[in-house]
């Protein structure tokens, strides 16, 4: 199979005249949620569907636990997933503090097992 892709139009305003480009857009052909992938990972073990699903549920939840922790965590076939504050700036080291602290965002990373796939995919141009 073949990732399918459009082109969409942008315009840039900020060079004169005004010029569009186009760009490719990936277009999804649907998602895959909790109990399709249970279903498929039991397909292709020896675990029962409601064991996957109970796996992937606790995975979830142990992961979110260590990045509340500050810890990384590493699963060698899928990635890296660590923690990343967002706040604002202050004059000194010494005036941070939480108040400075916004929110957080997860970043992940893939692994190379991972990346090494998807220099495998093959495109598709629709119409």
């Amino acid at each position: 199979m073949s990732v399918q892709f459009k082109m969409i139009p942008k315009k840039n305003s900020l060079v004169s005249p005004p010029e569009v480009n186009y760009y490719p857009c990936a277009v999804s052909k649907g998602e895959v949620n909790l109990n399709n992938l249970a279903k498929i990972i039991s397909s292709r073990c020896t675990i029962s569907r409601p064991d996957c699903y109970g796996v992937i549920m606790a995975l979830s939840e142990v992961i979110g636990e260590a990045l509340s922790d500050g810890k990384i965590v590493r699963i060698d076939s899928l990635g890296t997933f660590q923690l990343n504050l967002l706040g604002t700036p202050a004059a000194t080291a010494d005036a941070i503090g939480k108040s400075n602290i916004k929110g957080a965002k997860i970043n992940y990373k893939p692994s190379r097992e991972l990346k090494s796939k998807m220099n495998k995919i093959t495109y598709k141009r629709i119409r």
